[in-house]
């Protein structure tokens, strides 16, 4: 590392999906958000980040993983439902790579899908043996790549706070599995939407957690007021550590008007032969014969209007690189300006979420593998940092109470809880206060018993994600998050009941486990009153790596 760089970049992607699981249908269409994920963006950036390494290129960089992803890839259900869309999708793209033989610019890029497909294809079985959780493991320990984990299931924590021990349930499960899976605990956490509420701090510091992040008036709003702006972390009262998102950059990439991905070049996103080409031809490759994503795109955005020309990858890659350029240069210039009003090395932090890159901008693996290239070229002005690594150069830091803050629309919590949400919170709220019950009582032995305390963990702790809320208010695929919180609580309700009354539907259990099957070695007892994080891992500390 250089001795005294003017300023540093944080960049952390948090890559997380709510856990979609459905082995009672044969094909089930929202789970094609992971599949979506792994092909286009997870995928790529092992492949750039392990390039990045062979070829000895400096970089760092931060990556959240979510519980709930993690268990998702480490699948076998899902690992083989993947693998057969996937063969699908080669499938598809040969027949594109037919169809179009007579016209030399589409079958150039039918040629290219064709092509990716069948690579990711070979990465995914051969390289990574259907395995990407060992694939980030093994990135993680060679100090490119910073791992942190979310909460447990993505829980909104401000809105469960209500119950300090739910929201120590989602976080103190999520270390665990973050233990089990990556072989060691991890020293941060992404909260949820960065959304953070006073002594939300005291339940991190509790699980061994050293650092999270918040948006930019999460800090700003600090009392005392930070002296540093976002530019340097603050210590909360307990000692943990806050990083805060700096504005600037993150306009550059996510501003719908100023953002990169919206130039005219790009591939547009929502244009897709699953719309486009005629319905007997796609219909193979449609969930239930409805029309959709296939992920072969042969159009660019070319402007606000409907018309659009066809995709030309070159064009793409030279805006890629002149976008990365850009981004290095107002980074760059940003360092050397604040540099000389604090009096020491600013960090830039620049947070995003993980599938942006690859699938909702087709061309962002590309631009972040300029961006760490041109960065690895100017390291005396601009260098990549983790958030362990920034602390470890930079421990002494202002000691400041954040205030309450969310990265959603308005910056507090009004995206989850409002008028066609806000009905789910007394239910959540009933059965938290209903799991810490049932953890105090325990299982006393039976072997029953303790299975379905287990399952009631797990169905709260999937009623609770916060992406079921997010998508009633976005108004997407609302009826299935609807569903999904009534079934979580509902299933939680009959347990709780049949769990009091010593009356155990054994076979309706064995049902619930076979579907809900998240976190296999969850604890119940972190919902208890008098359950503490320090004596449990003395007492029995969590398993190696799975």
């Amino acid at each position: 590392m250089n001795d005294s760089p003017k300023g540093y970049l944080c960049l952390i992607l948090h890559a997380h999906l709510p856990f979609v699981r459905h082995p009672e249908h044969e094909d089930f269409l929202e789970e094609d958000w992971l599949f979506e994920a792994i092909t286009e963006s997870y995928i790529p950036l092992l492949k750039r980040f392990e390039r990045l390494e062979e070829e000895g290129v400096f970089y760092r960089i931060a990556v959240s993983l979510s519980p709930t992803l993690v268990a998702m890839l480490n699948d076998w259900l899902l690992q083989e439902r993947y693998l057969k869309r996937l063969n699908g999708l080669v499938e598809l793209a040969a027949k594109e790579v037919e169809r179009t033989r007579w016209d030399a610019r589409l079958n150039r890029l039918a040629l290219m899908y064709h092509w990716l497909f069948e690579d990711t294809r070979r990465t995914y079985v051969d390289k990574y043996s259907k395995d990407l959780v060992s694939a980030f493991r093994r990135l993680g320990a060679t100090g490119h790549v910073e791992l942190l984990t979310c909460a447990a299931t993505h829980g909104y924590l401000p809105l469960l706070d209500l119950n300090r021990n739910a929201v120590r349930a989602q976080v103190e499960i999520a270390c665990r599995q973050h233990e089990r899976n990556f072989g060691v605990r991890p020293k941060g956490l992404w909260l949820p939407e960065c959304g953070y509420s006073p002594g939300i701090d005291e339940v991190l510091k509790e699980c061994g957690i050293r650092y999270f992040f918040t948006d930019t008036h999460g800090v700003l709003h600090a009392t005392p007021r930070p002296r540093y702006g976002v530019f340097a972390p603050i210590y909360c009262p307990t000692g943990v550590a806050v990083f805060g998102r700096d504005m600037e950059s993150s306009k550059q990439v996510w501003s719908a008007r100023e953002g990169y991905p919206g130039d005219y070049w790009y591939r547009e996103f929502y244009r897709d032969i699953g719309f486009d080409l005629d319905y007997d031809y796609v219909k193979p490759y449609l969930h239930g014969g409805v029309r959709g994503q296939t992920g072969v795109k042969y159009h660019r955005i070319t402007g606000p209007g409907d018309d659009k020309d066809l995709y030309e990858p070159d064009r793409a890659l030279e805006k890629a690189a002149e976008h990365a350029g850009n981004f290095v240069f107002n980074r760059r210039r940003q360092v050397e300006h604040l540099a000389g009003l604090l009096g020491r090395p600013p960090v830039i932090v620049a947070p995003y979420d993980a599938e942006l890159f690859g699938h909702w901008w087709f061309e962002g693996v590309t631009w972040l593998d300029f961006v760490i290239r041109k960065c690895a070229d100017e390291r005396s002005a601009l260098e990549l940092t983790t958030p362990t690594e920034y602390l470890s150069i930079n421990p002494r830091n202002q000691v400041a109470a954040p205030s309450m803050s969310s990265w959603g629309w308005k910056g507090y919590n009004e995206v989850w809880l409002e008028p066609s949400n806000d009905w789910i919170y007394r239910h959540l709220h009933r059965a938290a206060a209903d799991m810490v019950e049932l953890a105090r009582m325990g299982s006393g032995g039976d072997p029953l018993k303790e299975r379905a305390l287990k399952q009631a963990a797990r169905e709260i702790l999937l009623a609770q994600s916060s992406d079921w809320a997010f998508i009633m208010k976005t108004g997407t695929t609302v009826e299935y998050a609807v569903r999904r919180t009534k079934e979580h609580i509902a299933r939680f309700a009959k347990l709780n009941e049949e769990i009091r009354h010593g009356a155990i539907d054994i076979d309706w259990l064995d049902d619930i486990e076979s579907k809900d099957n998240i976190f296999p070695e969850i604890d119940y007892r972190v919902y208890a009153d008098d359950f503490s994080v320090e004596a449990a891992r003395n007492i029995s500390p969590p398993g190696g790596m799975t």
